[in-house]
């Protein structure tokens, strides 16, 4: 994996913010002409420091505000219990995020839908019914005070030695 230099990550932290930005202003903000600063676009892509651009969507204007987390405890550990869950729970649409965590339980789902009912529905009917799953326990989202994809780019650049 090749070091990446100041410019590089000037480039990842402009188009971790805006994704939409012409080439020809991301050149401009990162003092640099537009076809290197394309060619090193392309070369973060290749490279797989990209890993793909989105557009981040509304979720309660699009009906989907009720976030919770859910923890989840397997009946056993081992690395085909692993698996199976794994391989199960990235097929619910409404699982956001699945982490196999260390602690007192073995994954930590983030999950949206619609409301309170649909929760219900998809932890009795989709969660609880998960290879392995032998408890789960619930938080619901109240408020979101931050939420983002973002890195820390700035700390990157500092290391670098700018």
């Amino acid at each position: 994996m090749r070091k990446l230099d100041r410019i590089d990550l000037a480039i990842l932290d402009e188009l971790q913010t805006n994704a939409r930005v012409t080439n020809h202003e991301l050149s401009n903000r990162v003092n640099l002409s537009p076809t290197p600063c394309l060619e090193r676009v392309r070369k973060l892509e290749r490279d797989g420091y990209i890993k793909h651009y989105r557009a981040i969507l509304h979720a309660g204007r699009l009906g989907m505000g009720l976030v919770v987390f859910v923890e989840v405890c397997l009946t056993r550990t081992g690395p085909d219990v692993f698996a199976q869950f794994k391989q199960a729970a990235i097929r619910v649409p409404e699982i956001q995020e699945c982490h196999l965590v260390s602690g007192n339980f073995d994954y930590l789902i983030k999950a949206r839908v619609a409301d309170i009912e649909q929760y219900r529905t998809l932890l009795g009917e989709t969660i609880l019914a998960l290879p392995g799953v032998k408890d789960s326990r619930s938080y619901i989202v109240m408020e979101t005070c931050k939420e983002g994809q973002e890195l820390d780019i700035k700390s990157l650049t500092d290391r670098a030695g700018s």
